[in-house]
C-alpha cells in the first residue's frame, strides 16, 4: 500500500461528515426539552417556527422534485423505443437533470467523490476476494456520491482457508452512482451497441443507483458493466493440474499420431495398405485423443464454475445492498435534502435565539456540534455558513458587526407567514396591489 493511498484511507476514516443521522423530529423535541426557551408559550411559537420553516422547505423542493422529473422523462433508460426524441432535447435534459440532481444531493450533505478516489480505494479491496473490471470508455459521465460512514472489521480467508486474517475498512453508509450513457451518435462499435440491447438500456439514456453500506473498497463493483475476471491465483490453481494432467497424454499422442495419419490416408485411398499393428495403435491414439478432449472440457467446465461462483458472490455482495433506482430515488433523495435543510434551520435559529450574548459564526458552529455530540453522541462537522444563509435569505438573521442574532418568536412567525403567503398570491387584494403597480 503507498503513503498516499494510507493517509487517503486515513483521512476517510477521521473524515467528520456534515450528514446529521438524526431525525428531525427528535432533534426538534430534544430542544424544546432543553430548557432554554422561557416557558410554554415560547416553546409553542418555537414549534410553529419549526413548522413554517418545514412547510417553506417542502414547498421548495417539491418544485426541485418536479424538475427531476420532467427531465428524467426523456433520458430514462425504460422509455418507449418508438418514441422521437431529438438529439438536442435529449442533451438540454441530460444536463438539466445532472444539475438538478446534483444540487439536490449536496442538499442533502452527499460528498462527491473523485475517479481517483474510486480508483485509489479499489486498488487496496478487501471485502471481495474477485477480480473485477469496468471499463469506464462505454459511458459518458460517471459520478459517485457518498454520505455518513463508519468502520468495519472484515475477516478474509488466505491459504485455501487455512489462514484469517481481519481488515479494517472504511463503509459508506450511503453511496448513489449516476450514470449516463453515451448517445447514439458517439457508438461506434458494434459490440457495444450489442451489449446495450441485450442490457435494454437507451443510448444517451441516465441510469442512477441508491445503495446502503457499500465498502469504500468496493466502488467499483457498482458499474453497470462491471465484468467478474479470473485473479492470478485462480489463473495458477486452475492451470497447474491442467498443465500437469495433459503433458502425458500429450506425450503419448507424440508417438502415435504418425500412425493415425497413415490409417487416416488408408481409409481415404491415399496408402495402400496398413499393418495390424498399426490399426491398434491408431485405435490407440484415437483414445487419447478423446480423453484429451474430455480433460479440456473437464478443465473448461471448472472455469466456468468458478467464474459463475466468483459472479454470485460479487451478485449477493450488490443485490443486498440496492436500495432503489431511477426515478425511484427522487422522492427519497428529496425527502432527505429538505429534512437536513430543517435541521440545520432549526439548530442555527434555537442556539441564536437562546444565546445569552450574540455569538460569533464560530461560536455558533461550537456550540451546535457541542449540543450534538453531548445530546445524541455523533460528532458531525455541522454546516454553520450554509444554515446562517437560510435563515437570512428568510430574513431571520441580523449581523452586529461578527455577532449574530435573530428576530423573537412571533415577529420570526410574522416574517415566516409573509415569506409563506407571497407564494401563492391570488387573493383579490394582492392582485388589485399588483395591478397598481
Amino acid at each position: 500500500m503507498t503513503s498516499a493511498t494510507r493517509d487517503q484511507r486515513t483521512g476517510a476514516a477521521n473524515e467528520r461528515d456534515q450528514f446529521i443521522p438524526v431525525r428531525k423530529a427528535d432533534i426538534l423535541d430534544a430542544l424544546v426539552e432543553h430548557g432554554a426557551l422561557s416557558g410554554e408559550d415560547e416553546r409553542d411559537q418555537f414549534r410553529q417556527i419549526c413548522r413554517l420553516l418545514a412547510a417553506i422547505y417542502h414547498y421548495e423542493y417539491f418544485d426541485q422534485l418536479e424538475k427531476l422529473r420532467h427531465a428524467y422523462f426523456y433520458v430514462k433508460p425504460e422509455l418507449d423505443p418508438r418514441a422521437r426524441i431529438d438529439e438536442v432535447t435529449l442533451e438540454r435534459n441530460c444536463a438539466e437533470l445532472i444539475e438538478a440532481f446534483t444540487t439536490v444531493l449536496k442538499g442533502a450533505n452527499f460528498v462527491e467523490m473523485s475517479h481517483a478516489e474510486v480508483e485509489d480505494a479499489h486498488r487496496e479491496r478487501k471485502v471481495m476476494r474477485v477480480e473485477v473490471e469496468a471499463p469506464t470508455d462505454e459511458f459518458r459521465e460517471i459520478r459517485f456520491f457518498r454520505r455518513g460512514h463508519h468502520t468495519d472489521t472484515v475477516e478474509t480467508s488466505e491459504w485455501l482457508g487455512l489462514r484469517k486474517r481481519a481488515h479494517e475498512v472504511v463503509v459508506y453508509d450511503d453511496v448513489v452512482l449516476l450514470v449516463a450513457m453515451k448517445p447514439e451518435a458517439e457508438i461506434v462499435s458494434k459490440r457495444e451497441r450489442k451489449r446495450l440491447k441485450q442490457r435494454r438500456i437507451r443510448p444517451g439514456s441516465v441510469l442512477i443507483k441508491y445503495f446502503r453500506n457499500i465498502a469504500s473498497t468496493d466502488l467499483n463493483a457498482l458499474f453497470p458493466n462491471v465484468r467478474v475476471v479470473m485473479s492470478t491465483f485462480d489463473k495458477f490453481f486452475l492451470s497447474l493440474p491442467a498443465l500437469a494432467g495433459a503433458v502425458p497424454i500429450l506425450l503419448n499422442l507424440a508417438s502415435t499420431v504418425t500412425v493415425l495419419f497413415l490409417v487416416l490416408g488408408f481409409y481415404l485411398g491415399m496408402v495402400a495398405a496398413v499393418e495390424h499393428d498399426e490399426m491398434k495403435t491408431a485405435f490407440a491414439a484415437m483414445s487419447g485423443l478423446v480423453a484429451l478432449v474430455g480433460f479440456i472440457m473437464r478443465q473448461w467446465l471448472r472455469y466456468q464454475r468458478q467464474s459463475l461462483k466468483y459472479q454470485k458472490e460479487l451478485t449477493d455482495n450488490i443485490y443486498f445492498r440496492n436500495v432503489n433506482n431511477n426515478a425511484g430515488i427522487f422522492d427519497y433523495m428529496i425527502g432527505a435534502a429538505e429534512e437536513q435543510e430543517c435541521k440545520e434551520a432549526f439548530l442555527a435559529y434555537f442556539f441564536l435565539r437562546t444565546a445569552a450574548t450574540a455569538p460569533t459564526q464560530g461560536e455558533l458552529d461550537e456550540r451546535i456540534e457541542q449540543w450534538l455530540k453531548a445530546a445524541f453522541a455523533i460528532d458531525v462537522d455541522f454546516e454553520v455558513d450554509d444554515a446562517l444563509a437560510k435563515l437570512d435569505r428568510l430574513g431571520l438573521l441580523s449581523r452586529d458587526g461578527e455577532r449574530l442574532s435573530v428576530p423573537p418568536p412571533r415577529e420570526t412567525l410574522s416574517r415566516l407567514d409573509r415569506v409563506w403567503d407571497d407564494y401563492f398570491q391570488f387573493s383579490t387584494a394582492r392582485m388589485a396591489e399588483g395591478a397598481k403597480a
